[in-house]
């Protein structure tokens, strides 16, 4: 299988992560336009699951290095299986509420609360897990990330000032996606050998095979999660699968796409963690906020007619997200 050997690659790795992780919100928002997010959800799933097919039948199945994705499958422990198979479940459950919050606040909202809530969080729990990197560093970089998500809601509560009922429900289900999606990598990471690809030891999964149980997870929960939701919805009237069966098939493959880019991501980070260690490689990953929230603020205008006070506030929240992004990276280093 293919293996990052050294740490300049697995930040490459990473920032790659960083702009698919903060880009695939792009593909729900263009469906957006005639398609319910409920049902862009369905092809989203189904696109991260045939992304870790693809991967791990491909560079996960060939060179030297580590075991070929059958063979690992084969070899790995129930445990760490049901492990990385929670952890789609866990991402499953706070994506869901991402793509809810995406709806109701717009990706320069609800990445930067969200995601980057889970990226204060999660760096700490996979800290934890595998203490790889400077922690002054880290930390610091944690900790300038957290200041740029409070500017950042501060900036949207005063944008939303004339619907505070729609701002305040932005937030709060940005915040319940953030914290449900700092837990999930950590599944994941414990069901590897972190410390060796090369030779990873026995009942432990290399990445490739990982990611496959891992979107197994997601996609199987999707049965009960988007069910309940699509009957049940946050926003909106309910939907059911025959609105999703009558959708035509661009507007399928618009989801489809977004999550072979969200895909993409994740098995790039999971071969970066190896080499970068899971703390940094998945804060790096969650580096996706400021991604997303470029994005919403300057593609999509979702600040529009903003003052210039709350400008200045988003001025603010790019400089510190990007402070932090590098002390993050020099944690490694």
């Amino acid at each position: 299988m293919y293996i990052v050997d050294n740490y300049p690659l697995a930040i490459i790795f990473c920032f790659i992560t960083m702009l698919c992780w903060g880009s695939w919100g792009n593909t729900q928002k263009l469906a957006g336009k005639t398609w319910r997010y409920e049902l862009f959800y369905w092809d989203y799933v189904i696109g991260i699951l045939i992304l870790s097919l693809i991967s791990a039948f491909t560079i996960g199945s060939t060179g030297e290095g580590g075991r070929g994705f059958m063979v690992d499958l084969a070899q790995a422990e129930i445990k760490n299986i049901g492990s990385a198979f929670l952890g789609g479940i866990i991402f499953n459950a706070a994506n869901i509420l991402l793509s809810a919050a995406i709806a109701i606040a717009g990706m320069s909202v609800a990445f930067p609360v969200g995601i980057g809530l889970a990226l204060v969080l999660g760096v700490i729990i996979n800290y934890m897990g595998s203490q790889k990197g400077d922690p002054i560093f880290l930390f610091l970089g944690v900790a300038l990330i957290a200041i740029a998500i409070i500017l950042n809601a501060i900036a949207y509560k005063k944008t939303s000032g004339s619907n505070k009922k729609a701002s305040s429900k932005g937030i709060i289900i940005s915040i319940l996606a953030g914290v449900l999606m700092s837990f999930f990598y950590r599944f994941v990471a414990a069901s590897m050998d972190l410390d060796n690809f090369v030779s990873p030891a026995p009942g432990k999964m290399t990445p490739y095979t990982a990611t496959v149980v891992f979107a197994l997870g997601i996609f199987i929960s999707n049965f009960i999660f988007n069910t309940i939701l699509m009957k049940k919805p946050i926003s909106g009237e309910p939907t059911g699968y025959k609105a999703y069966f009558n959708g035509n098939f661009k507007i399928h493959m618009v989801g489809v796409l977004g999550g072979i880019i969200w895909g993409i991501g994740n098995s790039l980070n999971l071969i970066a963690a190896g080499k970068a260690g899971a703390a940094i490689s998945y804060g790096l990953g969650q580096g996706a906020t400021l991604v997303a929230a470029l994005w919403g603020v300057f593609i999509w205008k979702e600040f529009k007619g903003s003052t210039k006070k709350t400008n200045y506030l988003l001025a603010f929240m790019f400089v510190l997200f990007i402070a932090g992004i590098i002390s993050i990276i020099c944690a490694g280093g």
